[in-house]
């Protein structure tokens, strides 16, 4: 394997300056876990660290030793270097009727809190996970309470959707029909349908056919409610969209040294380059390492047909073809990890080994911790 740049996880998580960290990659390949084991790692070493998971499979609760995690940072432990991890899970649908709550005036929000269309927006509208994790971020940057926040990014194919979301809900505040929506809420003194059918009598009368007048009555008044607080949630997306480009923040991209993995780890490389966001480096899971080498997979696989063939030491040949197994999986996953570095040379990596049990406890996440720093 071509020589690689290591990462130093450590003087990330001992600099200072660094205030934001954010793991990124497919689903399935240990994002949360890293995450916890980085913010439990960053609080033995003197940090005030709060990890923010979107994950709903709740594995960090049950690493920290928590029945739960919700929408509010709980502390998880204080350990002796003077340093404090919190940690939460991000509740979407909570973390929306905060801002709305937040941002318009009591009336305004109990139309939107009880409408159906908002309802239906805040739990399951596609970017809105992603959209609101960049909202509870950029409301934990600006309380100042920790020194570090780790991000653990939603489970989806891409997870880097959330850098997309503040686009995507901006072009759906923007579309010509929900412009159409809102308009009869600024003019004074005219109806809704009034101006529907005056301007638009054809789509009008299409729409309520076919969804009904009280379905129209209720988006419409659902987008007129929330016109005046869509402006702020475009302002501060932007900028924790800025935010995430300071030098203060570092990306690490998560993978698992298998090609699907690799390849999404190589796109989410180019991706964060073309928006201009601060790579740290490459974090390779669950690698299989041989406790020996000296012994080819080759001659392991030889000597096993050979003691079989003569019916002689049946546990010692399952042991060798074992060993063979273990050192073809490692060629295999090596040469994966090899296009991606003949690829991206400059992009710092650390491989953390495959452990024989999952994490289930403050132990294990320091075990990971140890690893990811042992390069």
């Amino acid at each position: 394997m071509k020589k690689r740049a290591v990462l130093d996880i450590d003087a990330i998580l001992d600099d200072q300056d660094t205030r934001i960290i954010v793991c990124c990659g497919a689903g399935g390949v240990g994002k949360t876990t890293t995450a916890a084991a980085l913010g439990l790692r960053a609080a033995e070493r003197g940090r005030c660290a709060v990890v923010l998971t979107v994950d709903p499979a709740r594995r960090l609760a049950q690493s920290m030793g928590l029945t739960e995690l919700d929408n509010t940072p709980r502390l998880v432990t204080s350990p002796k270097g003077g340093g404090q991890l919190f940690a939460m899970m991000l509740d979407m649908k909570r973390t929306f009727d905060e801002i709305i709550e937040a941002h318009a005036d009591p009336e305004r929000a109990r139309q939107i809190l009880s409408n159906p269309f908002y309802q239906s927006l805040s739990s399951s509208f596609s970017g809105t996970q992603e959209y609101m994790a960049m909202e509870k971020l950029g409301q934990l940057r600006r309380s100042d309470e920790w020194d570090l926040i780790i991000v653990d990014t939603p489970p989806s194919r891409s997870a880097l959707d959330f850098l997309d979301a503040p686009e995507r809900l901006g072009r759906f505040l923007d579309g010509r029909f929900i412009r159409l929506l809102t308009a009869p809420a600024k003019v004074g003194g005219r109806s809704a349908f009034r101006l529907l059918n005056a301007g638009f009598g054809l789509m009008a009368g299409a729409l309520t056919k076919l969804l009904g007048a009280q379905v129209i009555k209720d988006l419409q008044t659902f987008v007129s409610a929330l016109d005046a607080v869509f402006g702020g949630f475009r302002q501060r997306a932007e900028m924790t969209y800025k935010l995430l480009q300071a030098p203060g923040t570092a990306f690490l991209v998560v993978a698992a040294p298998e090609r699907d993995a690799m390849r999404e780890a190589s796109y989410f490389v180019e991706r964060l380059a073309e928006e201009r966001m601060p790579l740290a480096g490459l974090v390779v899971n669950r690698v299989h390492v041989s406790p020996t080498s000296v012994l080819s997979a080759a001659r392991s696989a030889a000597a096993a047909e050979d003691l079989e063939s003569k019916g002689e030491h049946e546990l010692t040949a399952a042991v060798l073809r074992l060993h063979a197994g273990r050192m073809q999986l490692a060629a295999r996953e090596g040469r994966e990890q090899e296009h991606f570095i003949s690829a991206h040379p400059t992009v710092p990596v650390v491989q953390v080994r495959a452990m024989s049990e999952d994490v289930h406890d403050l132990m294990g996440l320091r075990q990971i911790g140890d690893l990811l720093a042992s390069a």
